[in-house]
């Protein structure tokens, strides 16, 4: 039973930081393309948040899917 609750635990987690980038990448665009910050966007910060959302919504959950193999052998 303890297995079940911590893939679980572990499945929540992931989906959560997937979620975050997601919701990063999404912010970025707006910020670059709405006039959120500033009139007409602000194309460098709106870049960069969308790049960052994007890079952790892809490498993160698989660095840590890593932790969690070592941690499982």
């Amino acid at each position: 039973m303890a297995d079940d609750e911590l893939w679980k635990k572990r499945f929540r987690t992931f989906l959560a930081i997937r979620l975050v980038g997601l919701a990063t990448f999404l912010v970025g665009i707006a910020v670059a393309f709405s006039d959120l910050v500033q009139p007409g966007g602000q194309k460098l910060i709106g870049g960069l948040l969308a790049v960052m959302g994007a890079l952790d919504a892809v490498i993160a959950p698989r660095v840590l899917k890593r932790s969690w193999e070592r941690q499982d052998k």
